[in-house]
């Protein structure tokens, strides 16, 4: 949820309060956006870091129970709570929003990217997926390294601000393709949520087919950096406890 407030309330910001409105200029643009998603990130994780060990997005928590150890048996409460987080906070941003929402868009056809991610090319989904599945992949790839005792050990609540520095360097590598969600419940959750507000280009319900899209690439890309971790780089680290190279 709180994920979803400062990033859809970026983008609603930067979206309705743009150029588009005379006299109201939100200066940043594309930038605003990457900084915003990379803060919520790290501000969730800084706040579940203790109950859940920031378990944020399905990628992550499937990944860990893949290659951590972590309890399959947890694995779909956890999406299904991952999600009803994503839909709350695109809630609220909506109802903050919906004034301007409605006389920007009195419609609702061309503001459901605020709350959820779409292609850049539709007639070309593979694009997007494989941009999904890197994006992915070097969150997860990053994140194992943050976390591994036997890597480079951070202080405990550098962590989180760590996570968010990736999660905006790979909003500015990898953000255009299909809006860089990496994350299945920051998408679905938004996405059911635009359903009910009334967007009829939803990306679910319309026909276009996109929605699997951030749920399978993500999916996959967290299963490949995962792996891609454990093959290159964990095998080659000294014992926990044991000093590393040039200590």
């Amino acid at each position: 949820m709180i994920i979803l407030i400062f990033g859809g309330g970026v983008c609603a910001m930067v979206s309705l309060f743009g150029t588009n409105v005379p006299g109201e200029v939100v200066s940043g643009g594309y930038t605003n956006i990457t900084i915003g998603w990379a803060l919520g990130v790290a501000f969730a994780a800084f706040c579940t870091m203790r109950i859940s060990g920031a378990h944020l997005n399905p990628a992550v928590t499937l990944t860990v129970a893949a290659f951590r150890g972590f309890s399959w048996a947890k694995v779909a409460p956890y999406c299904v709570a991952q999600v009803a987080g994503g839909f709350a906070g695109a809630a609220l941003v909506y109802f903050n929003y919906r004034e301007a929402i409605h006389r920007f868009d009195p419609g609702l056809e061309k503001t459901a990217g605020v709350f959820t991610t779409f292609p850049a090319f539709p007639d070309v989904l593979s694009a997007g997926f494989f941009d999904q599945v890197i994006g992915t992949a070097l969150l997860m790839f990053l994140i194992f390294a943050l976390t591994d005792e036997r890597n480079f050990k951070l202080p405990p609540h550098a962590v989180p601000f760590c996570v968010g520095l990736v999660v905006l360097v790979i909003g500015i590598s990898f953000g255009k393709l299909h809006g860089y969600a990496i994350n299945p419940a920051r998408d679905l959750g938004p996405r059911l949520f635009t359903i009910l507000a009334g967007y009829p280009h939803n990306g679910l319900t319309d026909g276009s087919g996109i929605w699997w899209i951030p749920i399978a690439g993500p999916l996959a890309g967290g299963l490949v950096g995962g792996g891609l971790y454990d093959l290159t780089i964990r095998p080659f680290l000294p014992p926990a406890g044991e000093p590393k190279s040039g200590e």
